[in-house]
């Protein structure tokens, strides 16, 4: 489409409160984006209506309290269109919450803000960043990540409700709306999340979906043609169609059939113009590059608004603001109200409920956490993880999840408890079914509602959820990864089920908490390190192949493995050499330290279960695990060397992977790739000469 003037009949400028509001929030976007000289104007252009009604007619959202816990949830999964959210919150008069929970003072976004859009540390990123900006309810930009963290934000409504609620103290009955479009329609975890969603039969969730089909490469008939609202009702959702995004009137009607709708998720599919009015309307130039100058100034005078950059009519902002302000407000009075009273009538479930929504755990919470006696023959660290995990939901009912269809095999399911599901929103164990990346999008939502949340499957397929895995670590929510069959001790089932490079992945990905666990009761002081820290998301390796439980009273504490690595054994003197091993391999270091030690060999056992851990002790501490003037290193594990590097040097060594695994029994396997005593013993012995 050629860039020429485009006045649509009957769309010039009429003066009406309504459409003053909208097209500040279409040019606001045009002009951040046009300053920036970078992002994608056409989305807000086109959704400002859509934005306008949510925000004014429906949200329950008190701007002065974001924070407020039964708030509507308002999710941008078309994270690129980030203007279109800015300026919401800009009209609504956000106020700022600090990082410590307290508010600033200032707003959550001024006009200043939104004009350093997308400059170096400004509340107005590319994609719209949780804990950057006050408002923003989760870190969106990968499509289709909005609409699975939705559906985690609605179960957790879900949950909360049927755990809290009580006759005439309804806490928790908040709705999730999202905005999505074409993009997050093609990505494939918005239909492993939709899948669920209309499974369980979520009704407190609305997907607002921008049908402009227009996409960076052009026209969605490239890729793109089905019947996405056909594909939403076979999924058992609610599907409104509204023709215009202009139409106000339209848009109304199908919110309020969303919020009667009680046995269904609700997907309105908007139909849209991209870059609406502009010289640029209905084409992909106005996706995801700036207008230029001239066409801004085509499209103001399209609108009749004034060329000046950033305008705000007198009166835009407190208009905008007070229907936000009258309604969330009003709504977030009444619930502090009801919550007072609550407290005198259920005092136990509010004591519960205040710990929860401030990411802390009950007093003993990890009491019955189980101590494991030393045993050779053991017991393989999924099983001891699925005791210690059915321990701490007895203290710590709001720590819930499950797995991908695994749950018999990652040990994660809690015994005697229901399950959640459309019968039963107070279930503890949730069935994900295979959806690996849909699981990994729903934990997260989950973990942004103050659920301590789960999900699991074996580490191999970290594969198909790695994007959740990062964004939980740039959004620094709690959410736990539980990975099982962690390496080639998967044995039979070959190497398509033997991850060799997943661990060193997930140790690459700044802020995660990788932890292998050597024993039982490394397992067991890992989740106790995990559980204590909200903010940090954490992935769990455990094995399948049952591992020897060290005998604690000849061998250091596994306490050690809250500080990521510790000294296991030979820590009196200085040593000749010094093995470095996790997981299943830290009883074969073990082992052959024992041997090296028969023949006079003063060697050390080091158990590095969490480099991020280690990482963040002081220096005396790191020095007292591994000295530097120890050139003679070893570490052992079983998969690749990526990174090993780091901790025995150049003139250490490493028995590791160099090569996929392969279909055999364990023991076979250990001797072809050298997990053996006399091979590490060997190894030993050479790094030492």
């Amino acid at each position: 489409m050629t860039d020429t003037a485009s006045s649509p009949a009957g769309f010039h400028e009429d003066g009406s409160p309504e459409r003053l509001q909208i097209d500040t929030i279409r040019t606001l976007s045009m002009d951040a984006v046009q300053k920036a000289n970078s992002g994608h104007p056409g989305t807000p252009m086109a959704l400002a209506p859509v934005g306008w009604t949510i925000w004014t007619q429906f949200l329950r959202y008190d701007p002065a309290h974001a924070d407020w816990p039964n708030r509507d949830r308002f999710v941008l999964s078309v994270g690129h269109a980030s203007m279109l959210l800015y300026s919401l919150l800009y009209l609504a008069g956000v106020e700022e919450i600090d990082a410590s929970g307290q508010k600033s003072g200032k707003p959550a976004m001024s006009l200043d803000d939104i004009k350093q859009f997308r400059q170096l540390s400004s509340k107005t990123p590319g994609h719209p960043e949780y804990r950057h900006t006050t408002g923003v309810e989760t870190t969106t930009g990968p499509l289709g990540a909005g609409c699975g963290n939705s559906v985690g934000m609605a179960i957790a409504e879900r949950w909360l409700a049927a755990r809290y609620n009580r006759p005439g103290f309804a806490l928790f009955d908040h709705d999730v709306y999202v905005v999505c479009g074409d993009g997050d329609m093609m990505e494939g975890v918005s239909a492993e999340a939709a899948s669920l969603a209309g499974h369980l039969k979520l009704s407190n969730l609305c997907w607002i979906y921008d049908s402009n089909q227009i996409s960076i490469e052009g026209d969605t008939d490239l890729a793109f043609d089905e019947d996405v609202g056909a594909r939403f009702h076979a999924y058992g959702w609610n599907v409104i169609h509204v023709d215009d995004a202009n139409d106000i009137k339209a848009l109304t009607e199908a919110l309020e059939a969303f919020r009667e709708e009680t046995e269904a998720p609700t997907l309105i599919v908007v139909k849209s113009v991209i870059g609406w009015g502009s010289p640029r309307a209905g084409s992909e130039k106005a996706h995801g590059e700036p207008l230029g100058a001239e066409n801004i100034a085509k499209t103001k005078e399209a609108y009749g608004w004034p060329a000046e950059d950033f305008y705000v009519p007198e009166g835009v902002k407190e208009a905008f603001g007070k229907a936000v302000k009258d309604r969330g407000g009003k709504a977030r009075d009444e619930w502090v109200a009801l919550y007072e009273k609550y407290r005198g009538e259920h005092a136990e479930l509010a004591a519960e409920l205040d710990l929860l929504l401030k990411d802390e755990l009950p007093e003993g919470w990890d009491s019955e956490i189980p101590t494991f006696d030393a045993d050779e023959k053991g017991v393989a660290s999924r099983d001891a993880g699925g005791k210690v995990l059915n321990a701490i939901v007895k203290k710590v009912p709001w720590l819930l999840g499950g797995s991908a269809d695994l749950s018999p095999s990652t040990k994660t399911d809690i015994k005697g408890a229901p399950s959640f599901e459309a019968d039963n929103y107070g279930g503890t164990n949730l069935h994900f079914g295979v959806r690996e990346h849909g699981m990994g999008a729903v934990v997260n939502g989950m973990a942004l509602s103050h659920l301590r949340a789960y999900g699991s499957t074996f580490l191999v397929f970290l594969d198909y959820m790695r994007a959740p895995v990062r964004l939980s670590a740039i959004m620094e929510i709690g959410s736990v990864w539980v990975f099982t069959h962690d390496s080639i001790g998967v044995g039979e089932d070959g190497p398509t089920h033997q991850p060799i490079e997943h661990l060193a992945t997930l140790r690459a990905i700044p802020g995660l908490d990788t932890i292998r666990p050597g024993d039982a009761n490394e397992v067991a002081a890992a989740w106790r390190a995990v559980m204590k820290d909200a903010s940090t998301p954490a992935a769990l390796i455990l094995s399948r192949q049952a591992l020897p439980t060290l005998d604690r009273s000849k061998y250091a504490s596994a306490d050690g493995v809250e500080k990521g690595a510790y000294v296991l054994a030979g820590g009196d003197e200085r040593p000749d050499v010094i093995l470095i091993a996790t997981g299943s391999e830290v009883s074969l270091a073990v082992q052959a330290y024992e041997k090296l030690v028969a023949e006079g060999v003063k060697a050390r056992v080091v158990s590095m279960p969490s480099w991020y851990r280690y990482e963040l002790q002081d220096a005396a501490y790191k020095e007292s695990v591994l000295p530097k003037a120890v050139k003679a290193r070893v570490a052992i594990e079983m998969a690749g060397s990526l990174g090993w590097d780091r901790y025995v040097g150049y003139e250490g060594r490493q028995v590791t992977m160099s090569t996929f695994g392969a279909s055999a029994p364990l023991a076979k396997l250990a001797d072809k790739y050298g997990f053996t005593v006399d091979n590490v013993v060997k190894v030993a012995k050479e790094v030492m000469a």
